[in-house]
């Protein structure tokens, strides 16, 4: 009976691994990157297309959090959510709620904030804290592609960018835009998400001239669904800026 029991307790114990190791399995696993600061290391968590996950210090910030990238009730809450504009491969009010706590900050522009009725509205060219990070909002627009009725893809005044000052490091996350002067206007970045997605942003070659005129360290080429990030990372081969490609189509 013992060695019954025994046997039985064996076998339920498998059970409960394989059980949970499919549950493991089944799960995407995400790519993440880890920067060194002065502060403190900043894990950068790739989702996909324009999600981001920044976590540093204990602390949880999303950048445009979509859930047609992510399963956001098997990812930690929320301290942060940023959103670029109102775009539904960026603004996602079902994944909002689903990362937020009561605590949780949100920073939105108008059109979204019209939307979703909460959070903090960000204009361009600012300065904000969110989770006691400095951040600057810059403007986000096209200068060149245009939709066929004339009008830009991204209107000027309607989005904008984020660039985080992380323990001594400044990450600068563009949202949907093209080369501007607000854009090269800002100092000491670091490290840079460029969005390469024609014709809504920038081509690659128009990422790489931003890329050089900033004299960035690092750049993450991202929202990359049309265009190939391939040529940045040959175009760039030699140059003293480190291209690294992500799960970011």
């Amino acid at each position: 009976m013992i060695k019954q029991v025994s046997l039985k307790i064996r076998l339920l114990a498998v059970v409960i691994l394989l059980g949970s190791l499919t549950g493991v399995m089944g799960q995407k696993v995400y790519e993440k990157d880890t920067i060194k600061t002065q502060s403190g290391d900043l894990v950068i968590t790739f989702l996909g297309h324009a999600s981001l996950l920044f976590t540093y210090q204990g602390k949880n910030i999303y950048i445009d959090p979509v859930t047609q990238v992510a399963d956001f009730t098997i990812l930690p809450k929320a301290d942060a959510v940023l959103i670029t504009h109102e775009h539904g491969d960026h603004f996602d009010p079902v994944a909002i709620e689903k990362l937020t706590k009561p605590e949780t900050q949100l920073f939105l522009t108008q059109l979204c904030y019209d939307k979703v009725k909460k959070g903090k509205v960000c204009l361009e060219n600012k300065f904000y804290n969110a989770c006691g990070i400095p951040v600057e909002t810059v403007a986000a627009y096209n200068i060149s592609n245009f939709r066929g009725n004339g009008l830009p893809y991204h209107p000027k005044l309607q989005g904008i960018g984020y660039a985080f000052t992380i323990g001594g490091i400044k990450v600068y996350v563009a949202g949907d835009t093209e080369v501007t002067q607000e854009m090269t206007d800002v100092k000491n970045i670091d490290i840079a998400f460029l969005p390469i997605g024609l014709p809504y942003t920038m081509a690659p070659g128009m990422a790489i001239q931003a890329a050089k005129l900033l004299k960035i360290k690092i750049l993450y080429p991202y929202h990359f669904n049309t265009s190939n990030p391939e040529e940045i990372l040959k175009a760039m081969a030699g140059y003293p800026i480190e291209v690294r490609l992500r799960s970011m189509k």
